[in-house]
Order: structure tokens, then C-alpha cells, then sequence
């Protein structure tokens, strides 16, 4: 398999003309992951013309904009008794014991540190009366460690980090397409695309790439990404590349996404902030029951996202959701200064569509949020591919089973710290001068000539319709609920999937029908790693539910690794997991846990 559904013939001599960028470090990606580690690597003495930041869309238009409720880091601001090591309990607790502790801990242990730093460059936090970085509570964990700016955190956040890029005269490319990363098989030496405005190929010569290229939850039907996001780029750039995919099949299903039926199909899966639940916000059925009392008494609507989002599922499968299909999300209790104080956005988008939060409940049902999957990597971010690293959601290790909230803010940016650093020591001894730049480009202009072999062809099926279809897929076969059956018809309809994208009508390179075909390319890739994850994991865990297998068994307390052979057949093997530190171990057995009854 290739990240293009058609490929041109190996012997292909001649190849369109290309681009050729030099740089010592390429980073893939222009999200808050991305941002942090450039900033990292220029903060620590590599010169910033060294250094190249490129993304698919306009600088500060990242996908981090999303990211509404808030950034984890133990603070201590209400709560003086927590600390890094309740809040790397929290997250090995809520993954299930599927996280990499060494990961865990490493983000934990950074965060405080980290905020702070965010403080200094500007971030617009929300601030308590003494003026201190104020924090919120977030499900699942023990105490209020979730720092926030209103709830537009990942918009507050990016805006400062592209602040301090600029500073920094990190320089930046925008509306490039990576495609390829070119390896010589053990190593990488750069990467291949084209330029979304001209239809342009460019060809990135590099000694190290970074991917901060986000998820892969938009191949769901209803997802809180744009279509045009989190489409499995930089898992499948990664796989292709030769590296190891872990924890696939951990999907996370946000409790609330908007209700398409409701308030329009546009809107159908977007994120309505956990910090709603947070702030008090109440959750009902049909009947008027505040149904969280039966599924967690003691956490209720804060309790874990797999948890409540399978409580919501439960409740419409019941016949007790609304005529359109979703449960009553009710914050009107609270005063509305408080709202639209503590919600700003929220309150004025449901607004524009004629609700008043203040006045009556809105309208959510689960929608696929978050991949706990990716790119298996070190303890400094790096592959197993000699100078390919990879961070954000693009990588594996911190959530494990299931994500908390407040949790990926928190790995961009620690992970972009702690990968930035790496980086940079490893510039230190100067460019590799040893790259076969023959290899590098014979191997650009092969896949440059597939690329052209794809554009403008006459098939029979259109990429954006199959991408549709390939999203109804995994929602029936491996979506909140999952069995063999429907996992193995999921199987076989995905090969027929595979089948029709290798006879597609695309335009040209600067029309979006091109972009769709590749992105199709890498969707089809990271579905199949779903599936035969989830159908291989027999148990249930996190928020990998199987009804044939609804008991978690300790036996499976392993990661599943995926790798891909030389001509793209993909291989299956368990992995285990690693112990947590000593004061780790300490604040698991003490045993912290939010009770939700002390916010009333």
C-alpha cells in the first residue's frame, strides 16, 4: 500500500519538476506540538534558518484552535495538596494502565514548569481574584488541575506560541501537503509534497523530521475535527516510513458533540467543551432523569469521557434520547454572568443558533474526538527510524486506554519541549554530511511521478464520497460498541474500499479533490489498523468496548504494536507495559479520586 491510491510504474524515468528545500530540521505540522519544538530547538542555540515549521493550512489556523477546555498541569491553585505524581496517577488510572509511565511522567512532571513559562510569554489564562492562573475541574481527575483562558484554551495557546515563533524568527511555511517521508531504510533524509496554491512539488532535504501532523479521528462519521484534519496523515506517513503504530484501536468518543439534526449538519459532532461539565453543567435524558446517577453516583458527568460517552449511547439506545438523537446538556442552574464569563464561546455560538445556555439545555451525543493511538517513540520523541520523531497525537504513550481531558494541551506542549531539546543536542555536531543525495532524489522523482500519474485522472469514483464512506464504516464497525461480526464486515467492505480508490476522477493539484485522494490514501491505512487492533484486543478497556467481550481481562493489559512489511501488509504483536516510578506507585496506592458532589 501507498499514501496515493494510484501509483506510477518503479522504472518511471523522467518526473516533473520539483522544489528543493535544504534544512537541518523539518517539522511537519504547525500545531501547538509543532510550535513548541521549534521554539525549543532555536531557544537552544540552532540557528533559525536551520529550521523549517510547515503546515497544510494559513499560519495560526492549526487544528490546536480547537482545543477549547483547558491545559493539565498540577498547580496547586485551588487544590495546594495535588502534585505531578496524583496528577501521572489520574492519567495511568484513567488509561487503563495502558500509557507508557515514563511518558506519563515526563509530561507530569513538566507541566507546572511549563505553564508558568506560557504565563511569562503571554497566555491569556483566566485568572483567580488573586490574579493566579486560575483551574478547573476536568473528569477523572482528583483534584482542580485544568488551566484555562475562558474556553478558547488551544486559540489563547497558539496564539502565543506563533508570538514567540516570531520572536524568534523561526521561519514558516504555509498550504504545503507532505506526501512522503524518504528514508534509505533505515534512516530518514526527508520529505516530499507539493504546494496546495501552485500545485507545485517540493522536496524537503533533511537530516531530522519532526511530525506533528495530528490524529485521525475525521474518518468517523460524526468526529470534533475538520474534515480536512486529523485525517491519519502522520501515522501513516510514519507507517509507511518504517515506523511502529501502537494502541490503534483506543478511539475516544467525546461525550458531547453537537447534535447535526438538531442545529444542522455543519455543526453535526462539534465539540461542546467538557469545561460546560466542568462548570457544573448536568446532563438528562427524555424523561427528565439525571441519568448519571445510575452509570457513577460518586464522579457523575466527571467522570472519565469513555465512561460517560457510553452512558449517553445507552440512554438513546433505550429510547430515552431526544427526537434527534442526542441527551439534554444543562447549565442553566448556573447565573449567566458566570456563563458567559466562564464559556464565552459556547454561550455565543449556541446563540447564533437561537439557544440561550442561560435559559434551557442544549442539545449533545457522543463524537469520535481523539486517537490514544500513534507513532511508537522514545523517551525523547524519536522513532525507529534514524532522525524521524514524532509528537502531539501523532505519537503513542501518554494516554494509553483513554485520554483525560486537559491531557493533550499538555503533551503538545511537553513534548514539543522535551523533543525540541533532543533535536537540538543532536545538531550540535553539525549537518550529517554523509546523506546519499543521489537516493534522496531518485526516490523523490519516483514518487513525484506517481503523484502526476494522479493527477487529473478519469476514474469512476470520487475520493471525498468514498472518504464519506469510509467514515460510515468505522462508525458501524468500530465505533462506541464493537463486536467480531461487525469488525470482520468492516474487514471486507474495507477492502472493497481499497478496490474503488484505485480508479478515481481527480483534478488538478491545487483543487480539492486531489488533497481528498491523498488524504483517502492515509485514511484507508489507519482504518485497517483500527480494525485488526480492535478485532485482535478480545476484551473490553477504556474506550475500546467489545459487547462479546465486555470484561476487561488482565491477561491483555499489553499494548498491540502494528508494522507494515515492504510491500504494505501489515503485522500484529503484543507489547507490555512498563511500571511507574516509586512516587508514582505511591500516589496510586493513595488512591485519589474527585468526588463530584463537592461542586454542589
Amino acid at each position: 500500500m501507498d499514501s496515493s491510491p494510484r501509483r506510477a510504474d518503479a522504472e518511471t524515468p523522467l518526473a516533473p519538476d520539483y522544489e528543493t528545500v535544504a534544512v537541518e530540521t523539518l517539522v511537519v505540522g504547525a500545531g501547538a506540538a509543532g510550535a513548541r519544538a521549534a521554539i525549543e530547538i532555536v531557544e537552544s542555540g540552532v540557528d533559525p534558518d536551520d529550521v523549517l515549521v510547515i503546515g497544510k493550512r494559513s499560519h495560526g489556523d492549526a487544528h490546536t484552535t480547537w482545543a477549547r477546555g483547558g491545559i493539565n498541569g498540577a498547580l496547586g491553585t485551588h487544590d495546594p495538596e495535588d502534585d505531578w505524581t496524583i496528577h501521572a496517577a489520574d492519567t495511568l488510572k484513567e488509561g487503563h494502565f495502558l500509557n507508557d509511565p515514563e511518558k506519563v511522567e515526563a509530561v507530569t512532571r513538566e507541566m507546572p514548569a511549563l505553564l508558568r513559562e506560557l504565563d511569562e510569554w503571554g497566555m491569556d489564562f483566566s485568572r483567580t481574584d488573586d490574579g493566579d492562573i486560575d483551574q478547573r475541574y476536568f473528569g477523572a481527575q482528583s483534584f482542580r488541575r485544568t488551566a484555562f483562558a475562558g474556553d478558547h484554551t488551544g486559540e489563547s495557546l497558539l496564539e502565543t506560541l506563533v508570538q514567540r515563533a516570531q520572536e524568534l524568527q523561526v521561519p514558516y511555511r504555509e498550504n504545503v501537503f507532505v506526501s512522503k517521508l524518504l528514508t534509505d531504510g533505515d534512516r530518514v533524509l526527508g520529505a516530499a509534497g507539493y504546494d496546495m496554491d501552485t500545485g507545485e512539488f517540493v522536496l524537503f532535504d533533511a537530516d531530522v523530521v519532526i511530525l506533528a501532523a495530528g490524529g485521525y479521528t475525521s474518518i468517523y462519521k460524526r468526529h470534533s475535527s475538520r474534515d480536512d484534519e486529523n485525517t491519519g496523515d502522520g501515522p501513516a506517513l510514519a507507517a509507511l516510513a518504517g515506523a511502529t503504530l501502537q494502541d490503534m484501536e483506543f478511539v475516544q468518543f467525546h461525550p458531547t458533540g453537537m447534535v447535526g439534526d438538531r442545529y444542522g449538519a455543519e455543526w453535526d459532532g462539534r465539540l461542546v467543551t467538557e469545561a460546560v461539565r466542568g462548570e457544573g453543567g448536568r446532563l438528562y435524558n427524555t424523561e427528565g432523569e439525571r441519568f448519571m446517577e445510575r452509570y457513577s453516583p460518586d464522579q457523575m458527568e466527571l467522570d472519565a469521557r469513555d465512561v460517560v460517552a457510553r452512558a449517553i449511547a445507552s440512554e438513546i439506545e433505550a429510547g430515552r434520547g431526544t427526537e434527534h438523537g442526542g441527551v439534554y446538556l444543562d447549565i442553566s442552574h448556573r447565573d449567566r454572568d458566570f456563563i458567559e464569563e466562564r464559556l464565552p464561546r459556547m454561550y455565543e455560538r449556541f446563540a447564533d443558533l437561537g439557544v440561550d445556555m442561560a435559559e434551557e439545555p442544549v442539545e449533545v451525543a457522543p463524537t469520535a474526538h481523539y486517537g490514544m493511538g500513534g507513532v511508537v517513540v522514545d523517551e525523547h520523541g524519536e522513532t525507529d527510524v534514524d532522525g524521524l520523531f514524532a509528537i502531539g497525537e501523532t505519537m503513542v504513550g501518554v494516554h494509553g486506554a483513554n485520554r483525560l481531558g486537559g491531557n493533550s494541551l499538555a503533551e503538545t506542549i511537553a513534548y514539543g519541549r522535551i523533543t525540541g531539546a533532543a533535536v537540538a543536542d543532536r545538531l550540535a555536531g553539525g549537518r550529517d554530511q554523509s546523506t546519499d543525495e543521489g537516493l534522496l532524489h531518485s526516490r523523490a522523482k519516483h514518487h513525484f511521478a506517481d503523484l502526476e500519474q494522479l493527477t487529473g485522472t478519469d476514474g469512476d469514483h470520487d475520493p471525498e464520497a468514498l472518504l464519506h464512506d469510509l467514515r460510515d464504516l468505522l462508525w458501524d464497525a468500530a465505533g462506541i460498541r464493537r463486536d467480531e461480526a461487525d469488525i470482520d464486515a468492516g474487514l471486507d467492505e474495507l477492502e472493497t474500499l481499497y478496490r474503488r480508490a484505485s480508479d478515481l476522477e481527480v483534478g488538478d493539484r491545487t483543487g480539492r479533490s486531489f488533497e481528498y485522494a491523498l488524504d483517502l490514501g492515509f485514511a484507508l491505512i489507519v482504518a485497517e489498523t483500527i480494525l485488526r487492533s480492535a478485532r485482535a484486543r478480545t476484551e473490553s478497556r477504556g474506550a475500546h468496548f467489545r459487547t462479546d467481550y465486555p470484561e476487561r481481562d488482565p491477561d491483555w493489559q499489553r499494548n498491540v504494536r502494528v508494522t507494515h512489511d515492504s510491500v504494505g501488509a501489515m503485522r500484529l504483536t503484543t507489547h507490555a507495559v512498563g511500571t511507574p516510578s516509586e512516587a508514582v506507585q505511591q500516589a496510586l496506592d493513595a488512591d485519589y479520586e474527585l468526588d463530584y458532589h463537592q461542586l454542589e
